[in-house]
């Protein structure tokens, strides 16, 4: 004899349909983030990517809106996770590498010291979001995707160690337009920052954006020009990328400067 079957309850319902939701989700993202991928290039361009380098020219102004002057800065990345960045500005100059375990900064005293702490935090978090490793945070087992509304991906950790990303998609072009998060540039003093993203360059066979705004907590901080990106330039991912002993307090002639490990007093 067959039983009656009992009506599910109202938590059941909203349980499979947030599962539902979930599973559908998980997959609007994936496809979404396919077509960003597609957009960029392809995944398998963008995987073919060895090393990086890139020199970027901002306007910057402070938290009150007044002019900073003009900050320079160069980025060096040699896969799978070689980081070394050059800045030099007005009362933000400053050197970090990073081998994606440990590594060491210059501060604008011109003091070496070894990452440790926020510092450290910041080193991971500016190597995990760099365009070359979001953009390929699918083939990445520690990533998630996600998709909250239409035409935008979140990217983040599934052990919440550094802060998701949400990115806004052209929905003509499906190239990334904006970009929400939270800065770590200042480690003790987390800020939400907001990239609006425009003027994309070919490099071979790769797009990059040629013109960045940065907003933290709605203020304008930064508005970058990009002035030269190479690719696969011969890079070498030695256990030291580091400056000259004679530009342990940078200037813009040292950020031409080949990797050595600078003088330590």
């Amino acid at each position: 004899m067959d039983l009656p079957s009992r009506p599910p309850s109202l938590a059941t319902v909203v349980l499979l349909t947030l599962l539902c939701w979930s599973r559908s989700s998980g997959q609007d993202a994936l496809q979404l983030f396919h077509k960003m991928q597609r957009a960029l290039g392809g995944a398998e361009k963008i995987a073919s990517v060895r090393d990086f380098e890139q020199t970027v020219r901002a306007d910057a102004w402070d938290y009150s809106g007044n002019p900073m002057g003009v900050v320079h800065k160069r980025v060096r990345f040699v896969r799978p996770s070689y980081l070394r960045v050059d800045q030099v500005g007005r009362g933000d100059t400053w050197v970090l590498y990073f081998d994606g375990t440990s590594g060491w900064e210059i501060l604008p005293d011109g003091t070496v010291a070894e990452l440790k702490g926020g510092e450290l935090r910041f080193a991971r978090i500016y190597l995990n979001g760099l365009e070359l490793n979001t953009w390929l945070a699918d083939r990445d087992p520690p990533y998630v995707l996600g998709s909250p509304a239409r035409n935008v991906i979140t990217i983040g950790p599934k052990d919440n160690s550094f802060p998701a990303s949400e990115i806004t998609l052209d929905p003509l072009t499906f190239l990334p337009i904006k970009e929400k998060g939270i800065s770590h540039a200042d480690p003790d003093h987390p800020a939400s920052v907001e990239t609006r993203i425009g003027q994309w360059q070919v490099v071979d066979g790769v797009k990059f954006p040629g013109l960045i705004t940065k907003f933290h907590n709605s203020t304008k901080l930064a508005e970058i020009t990009v002035e030269m990106t190479k690719l696969n330039g011969g890079l070498k991912a030695e256990a030291s990328m580091a400056l000259r002993g004679d530009c342990r307090t940078p200037q813009v002639h040292c950020l031409l400067e080949p990797f050595q490990h600078p003088a330590r007093s």
